[in-house]
């Protein structure tokens, strides 16, 4: 990559880098382009955006300047207009562009109407994103569980009766005031008149205490029984694609069921886990402080959320020559770079063949590659030989027994405290060791996990409700598992980050009404009830069942509802299934997911290259749900084939900080079952598990129960969850220490039977000795400088065979050993 970088750098900036000068304004936008108010209290906040010579968009919002032509609204210099009387007017918008010393200017029409017909306000739609906005109904304050100081709301608002009942009724209604209002208790600790817990949360002249003062004189009622709500919020600008110093203003309105929409800019609530890029203000206003990458800020406005992405490139924009060397084979390879010229950085090069067949070994079939595996493959001149290599490792033995213990991770396959599940754990493990072996389409794989019914016998894979043997658990295991979605807090309340209900919840778990006894021991069958209804937990009503996002479904005599969930599973219109499996993939392979955690699919996660993400899913889609065909799609790109080694960091578009966007292949550590076989392999030795006498490879146990102290110290997943976290990668003392000093380690060094032993005995001479180490570790020839070091220690050495297996247990406690490149 240095002679490529070298190439293109000097395009960029020759001998020096020399500042850009700021380009000129060429026009303004105003949004909205035509201002509508209604009421006293309505108001609008404009965004304006001027376009610049380059043609780029810079938000200078609170630059302009605004004028009406007749006296009929407000205008604050933040943007925030609010009406004064009912009629027409136009509103003058001017900003004096810096780089030229010009005025420009923009118009926009405004209409006022019912000025003077007060608002009835809706507790649900008006008050209750107040609380929201200002952490009331938070899990730190009223909101978490217990409540707080006496006071309890339901977290967020997702139970809007019982908050109404809570504020207005409950202790004999102290907390409201509407005859003295600005004496009720619900505004003074708010603003700070009285001692709060939570201290300030609004002043005295703030809209929120003006619109809750409104709420109290009008009686503090419910509202209008059918006031409309809120059905989905839009946020303007949704992607924003800036300088690395700037600010940028929102503007957000909610859409509600009857057509109408209404800009609620100042009560929506706004948060960014990227705190390193961006800070948020309360009124929509983001500023970024100067970290380059990509972000994402959370909009919140009653039970609705949105998110708006704001992209800071790494630097000027790059020449043609600094992609010369990354060619596409496929769209993964256009679309990915279509992310870096956005972000304006470079990728590293192509990694070596060594490098790719050890990659490409350890992803599909968690192997090492043998010695003359690698030699054969680097002799090979051909320029399809990587593809043919992803070819034939997808139809080895060894990738339906490494991809069947993920999968059993997945689906909890476990032993757990019950002994004599043993046989049913190792059952179910073959059931999906041979549906990977036949590539049997993965919506079929789904179906017949969750419609198992019937003997075990019959159907190993209906062990998967041994573990899901509750509704809320077969909710919250399907959604993680098959639709990459965190769902369990929907269980009590409304999501948190997610467009989901408690009542979506409990409709999505109707489709498992029907299970009967899952009895286990003797008998070992699911049974199916004729009838069989779900609840919702609060209301009682009876729930029919109703996919998150999907089409409500009735129960017919002598269906099993959940055909009908299988069928919409594998539906195209169903926008998780096929995003979430291809996620899990392209981050098993590229080590970090399109969306991360791989299974956290929502709204408030949006993807890193969210056009990716909908290709890949519609290409799952369109080849019938074939895994081989996703993973060779992958695997095949040229993506996936870069170097782990990073541009240098003091060249124009350096990719020494992309975590997120592929311009590099991601290192990372291997996983305790491969590394375990890994160091099997490169000592020769032949691995014991009590109980599993005929199973010689990690990779092959059936279960979590197989006796290793090694695979518990090196983080091997407990199957307590379906979340692919449990398997922690975390270095920590303990493996250093063992890799350092354990007996065990060091008996399989010395083994009579093992590599070193043979190497010894075979009298090879001392160079190829250390090129069969490197190859059996590192699957690459050392160079060499390597070489030749290696060589002379051991020719100083009293002990031939000491050193060489000293040497090989430097090369097991090596990164290059221990990592994926």
């Amino acid at each position: 990559m240095r002679s490529l970088a070298a190439s293109w750098i000097l395009l960029v900036c020759g001998a020096s880098i020399v500042a850009a000068e700021t380009p000129a304004i060429i026009s303004l936008a105003v949004e909205p382009a035509e201002i509508r108010l209604r009421h006293d209290d309505e108001t609008v906040q404009l965004v304006v955006l001027a376009t610049l010579a380059d043609g780029s968009r810079r938000d200078v919002t609170r630059e302009a300047k605004y004028a009406a032509k007749q006296p009929l609204i407000a205008v604050s210099p933040t943007g925030q207009i609010s009406p004064q009387a009912n009629g027409t007017t136009s509103l003058d918008v001017t900003v004096i562009d810096s780089a030229s010393r010009k005025t420009l200017s923009a118009t926009a029409p405004v209409t006022v109407a019912d000025f003077d017909v007060p608002r009835s306000l809706h507790f649900a739609t008006d008050i209750l994103p107040l609380l929201t906005k200002h952490s009331c109904n938070a899990g730190g304050c009223h909101g978490k569980a217990i409540g707080q100081n006496g006071f309890k709301l339901s977290l967020f608002g997702f139970d809007p009766e019982f908050d109404h009942a809570a504020i207005v009724h409950e202790s004999h209604g102290r907390r409201v005031s509407p005859a003295a209002p600005d004496d009720s208790l619900l505004l003074r600790k708010a603003a700070g008149g009285t001692t709060h817990g939570g201290g300030l949360r609004f002043t005295t002249d703030s809209s929120a205490y003006r619109t809750l003062r409104r709420w109290l004189v009008q009686g503090a009622a419910w509202g209008a029984e059918n006031a409309p709500r809120e059905t989905r919020l839009e946020v303007f600008p949704q992607q924003t694609t800036t300088s690395a110093a700037t600010q940028q203003q929102l503007r957000v309105v909610a859409h509600y069921a009857d057509g109408t929409s209404r800009d609620v800019t100042l009560l929506a609530r706004y948060d960014t886990q990227q705190l390193d890029m961006l800070t948020v203000g309360g009124a929509g206003l983001i500023q970024t402080i100067g970290r380059v990458g990509e972000a994402d800020v959370m909009i919140r406005y009653g039970d609705l959320v949105t998110t708006a992405r704001f992209t800071l490139p790494l630097g000027p924009p790059l020449p043609d020559a600094a992609y010369a060397g990354f060619r596409p084979k496929n769209f993964i390879d256009e679309l990915v770079l279509a992310k870096w010229k956005l972000l304006h950085v470079a990728p590293s090069g192509e990694a070596t063949d060594a490098e790719f067949l050890r990659r490409a070994m350890l992803d599909t079939l968690g192997t090492l590659p043998t010695p003359d595996e690698i030699r054969a493959f680097l002799a090979d001149p051909s320029a399809e030989k990587r593809d043919r290599l992803i070819d034939a490792l997808l139809e080895r033995p060894e990738y339906a027994h490494f991809w069947a213990q993920r999968w059993s991770e997945i689906l909890r396959n476990r032993v757990a405290g019950d002994p004599a599940a043993k046989a049913n754990t190792i059952a179910f493990t073959k059931w999906i060791h041979d549906s990977l072996a036949a590539n049997k389409p993965y919506s079929q794989f789904v179906r017949e996990i969750l419609t198992a019914s019937g003997k075990r016998a019959d159907q190993p894979q209906m062990d998967w409700y041994r573990q899901a043997i509750s509704n809320p658990v077969r909710v919250e295991d399907t959604a993680q598992a098959f639709l990459g979605m965190r769902v369990s807090c929907a269980n009590c309340h409304n999501h948190p980050f997610e467009n989901l209900s408690q009542t979506d919840y409990w409709r999505f778990a109707a489709f498992f009404a029907r299970v009967g006894s899952v009895t286990y021991g003797q008998v070992n069958e699911i049974t199916l009830n004729e009838k069989g209804v779900v609840k919702h937990p609060r209301s009682e009503q009876e729930l029919s069942p109703q996919a998150f996002g999907g089409p409500e479904v009735e129960y017919v005599k002598g269906e099993d509802p959940r055909q009908k969930l299988a069928d919409w599973l594998q539906s195209p219109e169903n926008p998780y299934f096929a995003r979430a499996l291809v996620n899990r993939v392209w981050g098993h392979y590229l080590d970090v997911g399109l969306v991360d955690p791989v299974d956290d699919l929502r709204a408030t996660n949006p993807p890193s290259n969210p056009e990716l993400l909908n290709a890949l899913a519609a290409d799952f889609i369109a080849h019938q749900f074939d895994l081989k065909h996703l993973q060779r799609t992958i695997m095949k790109s040229r993506v996936y084939g870069l170097s782990s080694i990073p541009t240098e960091s003091h060249l124009i578009g350096s990719n020494v900080i992309d975590k997120r966007h592929y311009s590099r292949h991601f290192s990372r550590r291997i996983g305790p079952y491969v590394l375990f076989d890994a160091i099997s392999a490169a000592t020769g030795s032949t691995p014991k598990f009590d109980d599993y006498a005929d199973i010689k490879r990690a990779i092959e146990l059936p279960n979590e129960k197989a006796r290793s102290d090694f695979l518990d110290m090196f983080g091997r997943s407990g199957r307590d969850t379906p979340c692919e976290c449990e398997t922690s990668l975390a270095p920590n003392l303990s493996q250093v220490l063992y890799l350092l000093h354990s007996e065990e380690l060091q008996r399989k060094i010395a083994d009579k039977s093992g590599t070193v032993a043979k190497l010894i005995e075979s009298g090879r001479p001392n160079a190829e000795i250390v090129e069969e180490l490197f190859l059996r570790t590192f699957s690459r020839l050392p160079t060499t400088a390597e070489r030749d070091d290696a060589v002379a220690l051991i020719e100083k050495g009293a002990d031939r065979k000491l050193v060489v297996e000293d040497l090989l247990w430097t090369l097991l406690n090596s990164n290059e050993f221990l990592f994926s490149h």
